[in-house]
This record gives structure tokens, C-alpha cells and sequence, in this order.
């Protein structure tokens, strides 16, 4: 072989590591994102479509899946049906514990969303009276962890009460119609069983709700750091854009819920989307909730949930997400 068909082939080879390494082979044709009506900044990035034009010029797709709760979330998350999927920040600590590869890095609400929830005629004032009581929960989800912690500090635990394991609209359902009585609910459902059939919301923490958070896979971030920061500049076009024009945030959950407005009034009234860097704040409450599930015996005594959460939340991408 002549000398400069040496150094063309080791040329060619030298590129083809380059863009190995710095995955140019592996750029995804299209990206996986969940959508939810409990994080209204995704429906207003799915309607403007904020995430098809930034990805468009690269050939690269969106896919939208819809969350009906945290816990679908993460299943998409752990089984690579989605890349982005919407959670609260506690269900995310959760299944990061029980071993889904994900990584928190983006807050898209700072929600009260969930409280826990019965009917006028159930004679049920304060947590101590669900002692006995059948209660609708979805597992794995903030209002789940949110009945946990309420138990505890009504020094019960959920072997205390008869939990009816149900998603978050089936739980609503199994409330008006008596099979259960009480449910650990979710906005906008909670604020609809609230408006439409008189639920009363008989325990509420605002600061036992955690962070409504965005999470990636570790193996896309890993691979697709760049892409990661373009979806969070996405999300962040979107959260802007929400705040900026409240009329239209109004109509796409109206759209997506088929709920009445007065009902989407209420959901908003308890939703603050000012928030977007993931950091302390985050932690903080999260760490909270964790060291309280673990002391309710949730989550196993010999788990470091500090050291977890540093695992959890990635702050590399907040200055993306900033930009």
C-alpha cells in the first residue's frame, strides 16, 4: 500500500472514532417526551411545537406519549418508551431507589397538587378518622407519597387503613360513587371531584408536595448531552410562554382535561410555574420526603437517601435550560 493511501485510511479511521466519540453515529432519529395534564408547561410545548422547531433542521422527530401519573412516567422511563417523562420529584427519588436510570433536570411547577380527598356524607374531618377507611391511591405517585407522610404524622401507617390501589381518574371515580372514602387525589381531577360533586379536601400541606420535575434517562443524557439542553431550551419557551399568556395555558388544559374552566381556574390557582433551574430548593424538599417515607418504614433503613438525591438531580443542564 502506497504512503498516501496509508494516511488517507488512517485519516478515515481517526474521523469515524471522532464521531463515534462524540456520538455522531448515535443521534437519535426522533425524540420520546410524555405529555400530562398535571404539567401544564407540557401541553403548551406540545401545542406551539417549540420542541419540532428547534429539532427540525437536524431531521430529528418528536413522539408524544401521554402520563397519566408519575408512576406511568417512570415505567415509560424504565422500559425506554420515553426519553422526558413528567413526575413528581418524591416519585422520582422512589423509583430511582428501586433502580430506574433517571436523572432529574428540570422543575416545570411548583404544584400543590394533591391533598387528600372525601365525600360530605363519609363523617371524615382529619386524617384520624381514615383509621379503618378504604382509600383510593395511586402507587408511586405524589399523592400516594403525600397519604404516607399524613399517616405518620397521624401516627398511623397504611396497614392502618384498606388502600384500594387505582390510577389517579379511576380513584376520583371510586370516590363519587362510594367504594371508597377517601382518595389521596390530583389536580385537575381533585379540582374537578371539588367543583362538580362537592369533594372536600380535608387535609391539605402545601409543602409536603414535591417539585413537579423533568427526568431523562441516564443512558440518552449520557449520550445526547447537547440534545438534553435542547429540549430543556424548549420547556423553557414553553414555561415563558405560559406565564406570559395565562388565556391560552387556560385553553390548552380545557382541551386536554375536557374540563370546565371554573375547574382549570382552580388547578391553576394552585400551580406556580416560576420556576425552572433544578437545585437546592429541589433537593431539599425531596430529601424531606424521603427520610419521612423511610421512617414510615417505605423505603429501606439502610438507604442513604441524601447520597441518592445527589445521584437523582443533575445540575449540568440548568444553564442550558437558563439560556
Amino acid at each position: 500500500m502506497s504512503l498516501t493511501r496509508r494516511l488517507l485510511l488512517a485519516a478515515s479511521i481517526a474521523t469515524g472514532l471522532t464521531s463515534f466519540a462524540t456520538g455522531a453515529f448515535a443521534q437519535p432519529k426522533e425524540i420520546k417526551i410524555d405529555f400530562a395534564t398535571y404539567n401544564p408547561v407540557s401541553l403548551v410545548l406540545k401545542d406551539k411545537g417549540f420542541l419540532e422547531k428547534e429539532l427540525e433542521k437536524d431531521g430529528i422527530g418528536v413522539r408524544w406519549v401521554q402520563s397519566l401519573g408519575s408512576n406511568k412516567a417512570l415505567e415509560f422511563l424504565n422500559a425506554g418508551s420515553i426519553d422526558f417523562g413528567s413526575t413528581a420529584g418524591a416519585a422520582a427519588l422512589i423509583a430511582k431507589i428501586n433502580g430506574n436510570p433517571i436523572k432529574s433536570i428540570y422543575v416545570y411547577s411548583r404544584p400543590e397538587w394533591t391533598a387528600l380527598v372525601t365525600r360530605k356524607d363519609t363523617g371524615i374531618a382529619k386524617v384520624e378518622d381514615l383509621k379503618g377507611k378504604r382509600v383510593a391511591v395511586t402507587r408511586g405517585t405524589d399523592p400516594h407519597i403525600f397519604l404516607v407522610r399524613a399517616l405518620q404524622e397521624a401516627k398511623l401507617t397504611e396497614k392502618d387503613v384498606k388502600l384500594v390501589l387505582l390510577q389517579h381518574p379511576d380513584g376520583r371515580t371510586a370516590l363519587e360513587r362510594g367504594d371508597v372514602d377517601a382518595w389521596a387525589g390530583l389536580d385537575p381531577l381533585m379540582a374537578a371531584a371539588e367543583a362538580e360533586s362537592g369533594a372536600q379536601l380535608f387535609y391539605r400541606n402545601a409543602a409536603a408536595n414535591t417539585w413537579g420535575v423533568l427526568n431523562v434517562s441516564e443512558s440518552f443524557a449520557k449520550d445526547n448531552p447537547a440534545l438534553v439542553g435542547r429540549v430543556l431550551k424548549a420547556y423553557e419557551q414553553a414555561r415563558q410562554y405560559a406565564l406570559a399568556n395565562p388565556a391560552e395555558l387556560k385553553k390548552s388544559l380545557v382541551t386536554y382535561t375536557k374540563l370546565p374552566e371554573t375547574v382549570i381556574d382552580r388547578q391553576l390557582e394552585r400551580t406556580e410555574l416560576t420556576h425552572s433551574a433544578i437545585g437546592q430548593p429541589q433537593a431539599d424538599t425531596i430529601i424531606a420526603a424521603g427520610l419521612a417515607l423511610q421512617q414510615a418504614g417505605v423505603v429501606p433503613a439502610d438507604t442513604n437517601v441524601r447520597a441518592v438525591v445527589d445521584t437523582l438531580i443533575d445540575r449540568q443542564f440548568a444553564t442550558a435550560a437558563a439560556q
